[in-house]
Formats: C-alpha cells, structure tokens, sequence
C-alpha cells in the first residue's frame, strides 16, 4: 500500500486539540513525496444538531456513532484490539470547545479490524463507549449494496482546512463526487478496488485533510436517511489535482461490523 497514507492529524493538530482539552493524539506519519496526508478542505460550517452521529475522538480522528455504545473510525486511528479507556468521543458537538452543548464519553474498549494488519486496507474499526450517548446512530451501506456508489457524497470533520493547516475548531461539510475504481487506480496504483471507495473532483479543491481520518463519507438516500458508504482513509497530499480522497468502502465490510455490534448496543467480545 501507498507508504504514510493516512489523515491523521499532524503536530499542528496536536496543539489545537489540546488547546481545546483533547489528549492522546498520534504523531502525524510522514506523507509520501513531501504530501501531507487527511478539516474539510474547500467545506462550509455545519450547523449543529446536523449531523447529530458525529464524532470526534480524542486522538485526533473522526468517527460515527452506530450503535448506543459504539462508534465506528478507521483502523489506522486506533490501537490494537484490547480494553482501553485512553479515548474520549465528543458528540453531538460543532464547535469543540463549545461545552454547553453535546457530550463526551470515554472508551472501555477497540476493536482493529484483523484484516487490517496483514492487508493495510480493510480500514475501519470500533471504539465501545462507557456508557450509552443520547445521538441517534448513522445506518451503514448495507453488504454488496454499490446502488450507493454514484453520484455526490457528503464528507465531514475538524481536520485541516488546507493541506499542511492547522485544525478547524468547528466541523465542516462538503459535497464530493464518486470517482470510478478505474479512474482512482490511476492515481493509486496501489489501490484495493474491494475495500477502498474514491471520491474528488478531477480539478480538487475540496478534500478531507488531516485530522479528518476515519469520520464517515455519507449519502442521502431515497428513503430519507443518511447512510456511511466510506470511511476517511487516505489520500496524496489535500484535495490536490489528480488525486481524490480514498475512503474504507463500508459494503465491502459491512456485515463483518455488524458482527462485531451486540443487540445490546456494545461489542462482541
């Protein structure tokens, strides 16, 4: 896989989230021929109780909630799977250092995808809360479901406004179009079409960024639901020419989570 691939916040990002009283946040990896790799780049404010799922998690990635006590994030973002109570997740919150309004909750327990480790795709992940949040959960794309793999998607998070940027303290949208495995694979040739979904405009301009790793690509659906089709994984720089983001492609996996999710509302174990 492409080395140092993944939107993870970079020291700038340290320093803003622990302004705003966020801690363990990860080193940045080093991006590939000088890139910086993933706020959203050319994104608007979103307005809050828009996105009520939203997460963002203390070690500088985004996430969703999907069930009362789990929210989904990419594998790169987490550690291996064990007990661990070092994460925090801020919900239902547009500005991070607004503490009138959302909530946040601790970690009891991850789970890496196993696939992760041998592969480098297969890039997503579980994070199981203290307790239960008050936000409503966001439906994923269900297994071999690609009826969603056209058209624009929606991405979200408080990474990098600009490749290099700092971090934004507010959560931003964006509107990207679907790019077709063939056309991505030009740019990656290293691309996983199976696991890995693009998104961009040809021209780029609007990207996530660093910080916005493992936060959900969505689309509006027919039925009058938001659904997660990717999850924010990679990408050649932010929102640069010729290279679109690359995100988990959640139907690819989308059962396996399920799997992992008790009807409790927490993780199998």
């Amino acid at each position: 896989m492409i080395s140092a691939r993944r939107r993870i916040a970079a020291l700038v990002g340290v320093l803003v989230a622990l302004t705003l009283g966020l801690l363990g946040q990860p080193a940045a990896q080093a991006s590939p021929v000088g890139g910086v790799t993933p706020s959203v780049v050319g994104g608007t404010d979103a307005a809050l109780g828009e996105f009520p799922w939203m997460v963002r998690l203390s070690m500088g990635c985004g996430g969703a909630v999907v069930a009362p006590r789990v929210v989904l994030t990419a594998a790169h973002c987490v550690r291996r799977t064990s007990s661990y109570t070092g994460y925090a997740a801020t919900i239902g919150r547009v500005r991070l250092s607004d503490t009138s309004t959302g909530e946040v909750i601790g970690s009891t327990y991850v789970y890496r995808s196993p696939e992760y480790k041998r592969t480098g795709t297969y890039d997503w992940a579980l994070i199981e809360l203290a307790r239960a949040t008050s936000a409503p959960t966001l439906a994923l794309a269900d297994q071999g479901d690609t009826s969603l793999n056209s058209g624009s998607f929606t991405i979200l998070g408080w990474g990098a406004t600009s490749e290099g940027g700092p971090q934004s303290p507010t959560l931003k949208k964006a509107s990207v179009p679907f790019v077709d495995d063939a056309t991505c694979a030009e740019a990656y040739t290293d691309l996983a079409p199976a696991t890995e979904i693009c998104a961009g405009y040809a021209d780029g301009g609007v990207d996530t960024c660093q910080g916005d790793s493992g936060g959900p690509m969505v689309k509006w659906t027919s039925t009058g639901q938001w659904r997660e089709v990717g999850i924010t994984s990679y990408g050649y720089g932010c929102a640069r020419a010729g290279y679109p983001g690359v995100y988990g492609e959640v139907q690819s996996f989308s059962n396996a989570i399920k799997s992992r999710i008790s009807s409790s509302g927490t993780i199998v174990r």
